[in-house]
């Protein structure tokens, strides 16, 4: 695909520096989001706004998603104004969401009746990566798609996945998230007890943090186990996105294992 039009919803902490390294890269995107000022930026650097997502999809041959869950997603593409009223055959959403992946999969059914199609590229790393263009992407979808695509998602992106059908990339996504939240969890006993050995909790924290292998992401979950043992949680993002994946995986699970196996291993609700 040659010098796409690109929509954009979503422009977050995430998507707003994603759109604005596409800028960087000489694309003018149409935008939408809740927040004026973060559109007025894209706009200010020579990018358009869009007063609806069927507007916006009708002009677009890409349509990017960066939103917070399924439902909002749904919500986009719904309705007279969503993006299924006005996407044109032969345009591509591309979800980079953490979605629920059977959410996913009747999206790209609803869209291919409308002769488009669909990408599930699920993000790792920080937004500080998504402005450079050095975002992991676990993409998946049907091969061709994927390939018309990816020399997009290679100017988001420094390591691209093919992770396999739709939806798997939103599934990969959601397993490490979860061994995320196992990282939290095992934090946190540490702490307990470094606590119980009499060690200040914040010099522990410090000690962790400048450990050679000390990721961003791990000194996030730092100051994330720090704020729950001293019982911070009602401002904290990470805690909000540990509680959103708990609740997609324990929906995914049944999906991945059968339904009775994860019951009866206490892996769902």
């Amino acid at each position: 695909m040659t010098s796409p039009v690109i929509g954009f919803i979503g422009l977050g902490l995430m998507g707003g520096n994603m759109v604005e390294n596409l800028q960087n890269k000489n694309f003018k995107p149409i935008v939408m989001d809740l927040n004026p000022e973060a559109v007025a930026a894209v706009v200010a650097r020579g990018g358009s706004e869009a007063s609806s997502a069927a507007e916006l999809a009708a002009a677009s041959d890409i349509i990017m998603l960066c939103l917070t869950t399924s439902t909002v997603v749904e919500k986009v593409m719904h309705g007279d104004d969503g993006i299924l009223a006005g996407i044109k055959e032969g345009a591509v959403v591309i979800d980079f969401g953490t979605s629920i992946p059977a959410s996913t999969r009747q999206l790209g059914a609803e869209l291919a009746k409308k002769g488009a199609g669909m990408v599930d590229a699920a993000l790792g790393r920080t937004p500080a990566h998504a402005k450079d263009g050095l975002l992991n992407i676990m993409a998946a979808g049907d091969k061709d798609t994927f390939d018309k695509v990816k020399p997009i998602l290679d100017m988001q992106g420094e390591n691209i996945f093919y992770m396999g059908a739709l939806g798997a990339g939103h599934t990969t996504k959601l397993i490490n998230n979860f061994m995320g939240m196992t990282t939290v969890c095992a934090m946190s006993q540490a702490f307990a007890v470094a606590e119980s050995a009499g060690r200040a909790l914040q010099q522990t924290c410090r000690l962790r943090s400048m450990q050679v292998w000390a990721t961003a992401m791990s000194q996030k979950f730092l100051i994330t186990t720090a704020n729950l043992r001293n019982n911070k949680v009602a401002q904290d993002l990470p805690i909000r996105w540990l509680a959103q994946s708990a609740f997609f995986c324990f929906q995914v699970m049944p999906n991945v294992f059968g339904a009775k196996r994860a019951v009866n291993s206490g892996l769902a609700p």
